[in-house]
């Protein structure tokens, strides 16, 4: 199933809703606009396997993007909205894309991507570029509304490349064979998602993050490939997320930790004002999810968490749900795509309850890094190329759950001790008074290194001595003592994308004398 088939059978249904505004694309609009868009693609001779990039905020133009290159045998590149002209000029033109899709909201950044993306041919502007713009920016609606709106006469499936955050180096493409099947057979997402989340054509599915993510992006367009209905937020904002679900009865949902802690800091009457009785699952993924703030999570929307834990790559995925989580509080799932290792750095294997690196097995084709065949080996065991590790540390029950620590590159050694930054990150994002907050190794002379946590205070709350007393008394309470940290840093705001994700590395080079670290953050 696709959305050619839901313009025929129910033409008027939301495809999409932009949550703010309630605007609508229908299912007849989105078959019209992405078969224009492919049609415009074709004619400027792109074929499947070739490469599209779009350059946009959260915008329903998104879907038309997406579902041309679906419906067309394409690969496309989604590139994050918050990068500036170097960093999205760099992943328009690794990815080979001969078409930019951006907007007037962006325009800052992307009037210089052509300079920094020759092989990059032409340039669409949703909304039209602003004035005095380059000529080499033309209007979106104008080059696709010359185009007829019936689909071509072949529609192979195709597939996104997405780049990795860059959260630890230079963002890599993550590339997938084409599956050489039509798309009007439907998405393998929407399979995944009807199977672990029972999402139908009856799904109303909230998507609070940004669409250049891959699950925001993949689970969109696999609800509309089953016929359901997508709600997009602009962006996150802890009450407008709580009066979505409520408006639009929205029945499946996803997260990232970071929104739930931030939905919990609400004044309990703000919290307790809405009817989510429609609200039956809601997934969480991207970053593991501190134990005491799944269980007030549990206590507020009651059984219907479900969580997975899977990387872009797409090389395995572990799934837990509620009962199980429950009875396991603090896993991940066990696996349902794969079959998970525990090996240590030598690649021998561990047994349950000892923590390494996370490996997942598959027969399947792996995955690739686009240009970089050292990084797609590194991520390979060294003895077994089919098992791939994403740099996560964790380990495995006897009953075959698995616990994420930490990422491996983020551990920190002190004194010949291990300590999981996650842990401690965990403890202190309880306290009312912390915002956000992130525990980084810095340089000391004798133990090689020292804990150090950077936190982010709730608004109206002055990072000072007295706040770092009293974070560094709660740690001392919850925590051994080498784990507490030795000292706190204050930040206005820390370097965290909207996708969850936190830019550590960045952050750590600061404490490391690497001064040219630059922050990517909104």
């Amino acid at each position: 199933m696709y959305p050619g088939q839901h313009a025929k059978t129910s033409p008027d249904k939301a495809a999409a809703i932009n949550a703010r505004t309630g605007e609508v694309l229908s299912y007849a609009e989105l078959d019209a606009r992405s078969n224009r868009l492919a049609r415009l693609l074709w004619v400027e001779g792109l074929r499947p396997g070739d490469h599209l990039a779009v350059f946009l905020e959260n915008h329903l133009r998104y879907f038309d993007v997406a579902w041309a290159a679906l419906r067309s045998g394409l690969y496309l590149t989604t590139v994050n909205r918050y990068l500036t002209a170097p960093e999205a000029g760099y992943i328009v033109d690794d990815c080979g894309a001969q078409v930019l899709v951006s907007s007037r909201a962006v325009h800052e950044a992307a009037s210089a991507i052509p300079d920094r993306a020759p092989g990059c041919r032409r340039f669409l502007v949703v909304d039209g570029p602003p004035a005095g713009a380059s000529d080499r920016f033309e209007s979106y609606e104008e080059a696709v509304g010359g185009h007829p709106a019936e689909p071509l006469a072949e529609e192979p499936a195709g597939e996104f490349m997405l780049y990795s955050s860059g959260t630890t180096g230079r963002p890599k493409g993550i590339a997938r064979p084409l599956s050489g099947r039509p798309v009007s057979g439907g998405l393998v997402m929407g399979l995944t998602l009807k199977g672990l989340f029972r999402a139908d054509a009856d799904t109303v599915y909230l998507s609070p993050a940004p669409m250049y993510h891959s699950a925001p992006i993949g689970f969109t367009t696999a609800i509309q490939s089953l016929g359901g209905t997508a709600v997009m937020m602009e962006r996150f904002d802890p009450l407008e997320a709580l009066r979505a679900l409520e408006k639009y009865a929205v029945t499946h949902s996803q997260w990232v930790p970071t929104m739930f802690s931030r939905m919990l800091k609400l004044p309990e009457e703000e919290r307790a004002g809405f009817d989510l009785s429609a609200h039956r699952l809601a997934i969480h993924a991207a970053a593991p999810c501190p134990r005491k703030v799944k269980e007030a999570m549990f206590a507020w929307w009651g059984p219907i968490l479900h969580e997975y834990y899977a990387g872009t790559e797409t090389n395995g995925l572990t799934y837990v749900g509620p009962e199980d989580w429950l009875a396991h509080p603090g896993t991940v799932g066990r696996a349902v795509l794969g079959k998970i290792h525990i090996c240590d750095e030598d690649g021998a294997e561990l047994p349950a309850g000892e923590a390494g690196i996370v490996y997942f097995e598959r027969d399947a084709t792996p995955f690739s890094y686009h240009k970089d065949p050292e990084k797609t080996r590194s991520a390979q065991h060294p003895v077994h190329p089919t098992w791939t590790a994403l740099g996560d540390v964790g380990y495995v029950d006897e009953e075959g759950f698995l616990y994420l620590t930490d990422r491996a590159s983020f551990m920190i050694i002190s004194g010949g001790v291990n300590i999981y930054p996650q842990e401690i990150e965990n403890e202190l994002i309880l306290h009312p008074k912390v915002e956000d907050v992130a525990v980084v190794g810095v340089p000391h002379e004798e133990f090689g290194e020292e804990v150090k946590a950077v936190v982010q205070p709730v608004a109206g709350v002055a990072g000072d001595e007295i706040l770092a007393e009293e974070l560094m008394a709660f740690a001392r309470e919850h925590l051994a003592a080498y784990k507490c940290p030795r000292s706190i840093d204050f930040e206005r705001e820390l370097p965290r994308l909207p996708t969850g994700k936190l830019y550590k590395r960045l952050l750590k080079d600061r404490y490391w004398g690497r001064a040219d670290s630059k922050i990517v953050q909104e």
